[in-house]
């Protein structure tokens, strides 16, 4: 069975539930899906579905020819399974396999923030406002030696571009599941922006 599904960022609300408790949700547009491409352990040496989510508006020939058959579909994304023997290239999948209180994983591209300094990118304190330091408020301090190593290591945190990453955030809560509308709520915030593409797994 497949434990994953592409769906959208609509927004942030809040709901109560049943002890009058307001939990802030986030609602995606999850699905639906079709399965655009089957790949097995034979073949490919991996169990996996390929699904597909939203109507495109054009397609290049060989993005045609790849979906042959089947709905045009804009996004495309890869899900491992166990058992790729009950699947059917062109089925529908929706968000029925997930139930309120299950644990879930989603991935997002994160917000541009564009060239960012160390305070804002990496939570740099900064440095000191008094004592004569005019201009250091929020500079980075040393970022290497001298002589010895005489260059700056990699990885070393600096200002640079800051976001439009792919993050996932772990073990969120579904709240409510509606596959009538293709609407999952899920607990806390998700990466992105409204209208972002998210990939849902079943944590």
């Amino acid at each position: 069975m497949i434990q994953g599904i592409i769906g959208k960022k609509i927004g942030i609300t809040r709901v109560f539930q049943e002890n009058g408790q307001a939990v802030a949700v986030t609602a995606i547009e999850a699905g639906p899906c079709f399965v655009t491409q089957i790949k097995s352990a034979g073949k490919e040496g991996y169990n996996a579905v390929q699904l597909g989510f939203r109507e495109a508006k054009k397609l290049s020939s060989s993005e045609k020819g790849h979906l042959k058959g089947i709905r045009q579909l804009s996004f495309l994304r890869e899900f491992r399974v166990d058992d790729v023997s009950s699947i059917k290239r062109g089925e529908p999948v929706d968000v029925s396999f997930l139930r309120p209180g299950d644990l879930v994983n989603i991935s997002g591209i994160s917000k541009g923030r564009g060239f960012a300094g160390v305070v804002k990118r990496h939570h740099f304190a900064g440095g000191p406002k008094t004592h004569g330091q005019s201009d250091r408020h929020r500079a980075p301090g040393s970022i290497g030696g001298g002589t010895f190593p005489g260059r700056v290591f990699k990885g070393m945190r600096m200002a640079g571009h800051m976001g439009s990453r792919k993050v996932t955030i772990g073990n969120l809560k579904v709240i409510e599941v509606e596959p009538a509308r293709d609407l999952l709520l899920v607990s806390g915030a998700v990466p992105g922006a409204r209208g972002g593409l998210l990939i849902i797994n079943r944590a």
